[in-house]
């Protein structure tokens, strides 16, 4: 199945086979291709949960406006970004860098004075917006590669943000839960799986200038 096969065939399930479990290389392959998405300055304003136990996936049903994906996928995957860029994370990013390409540490002086002075004419807000966009790069990767691997996703927005945050004790001031994303098998019981894709003509979308 080449890639346009693979995406004409992915829909937004709306239930899932709750038996059928995603093997762990094939999710571990998923992820991976979230963690390699393209991402600002590289700054990876975001952290990624991976709800796997019932237990978790049970306590969060009551935060979902439609939680049938919740009480049926294999895994649901949780998009949190920072609304801020501190020096603490800053610190630990260049650090990071100076590890992976054996840099020292003082030749990317420029490189993170350039982001300080960047952030430092940032709005609270602009920053969240910029972390939330990134976010949403992740989620098209990771709904790309599990249409590949042959999984089935449903991105979803539609949640009680104060609800997830308390239950996965993510601090409100610090980070904002962005978007979800279920992944598992459809259920034969999906009647969405039949309809055809409805999406706009080539001359009504494209523009070739």
């Amino acid at each position: 199945m080449n890639y346009l096969e693979a995406l004409s065939r992915r829909y937004s399930v709306k239930k899932f086979n709750p038996e059928m479990i995603i093997p762990q290389e094939t999710l571990l392959n998923i992820l991976e291709s979230g963690k390699l998405a393209a991402s600002s300055q590289g700054l990876q304003p975001y952290k990624i949960f991976v709800v796997e136990s019932s237990e978790m996936k049970e306590k969060l049903i009551p935060a979902f406006y439609n939680p049938s994906q919740i009480s049926t996928c294999s895994h649901l995957v949780v998009l949190v970004s920072k609304k801020s860029m501190d020096e603490t994370y800053l610190d630990g990013y260049f650090n990071h860098i100076s590890e992976v390409r054996e840099h020292p540490l003082e030749n990317l002086n420029l490189f993170r004075k350039s982001i300080t002075n960047h952030f430092s004419r940032q709005e609270h807000d602009d920053v969240l917006n910029w972390a939330e966009k990134q976010s949403y790069i992740v989620l098209a990767n990771l709904m790309y590669a599990a249409a590949i691997e042959n999984i089935d996703t449903c991105p979803m927005e539609g949640f009680r943000q104060d609800t997830i945050e308390e239950i996965l004790e993510i601090d409100p001031e610090k980070e904002r839960v962005t978007v979800t994303l279920a992944l598992g098998y459809r259920s034969e019981e999906d009647e969405f799986q039949h309809m055809k894709k409805v999406r706009k003509p080539n001359e009504k979308l494209f523009k070739f200038i």
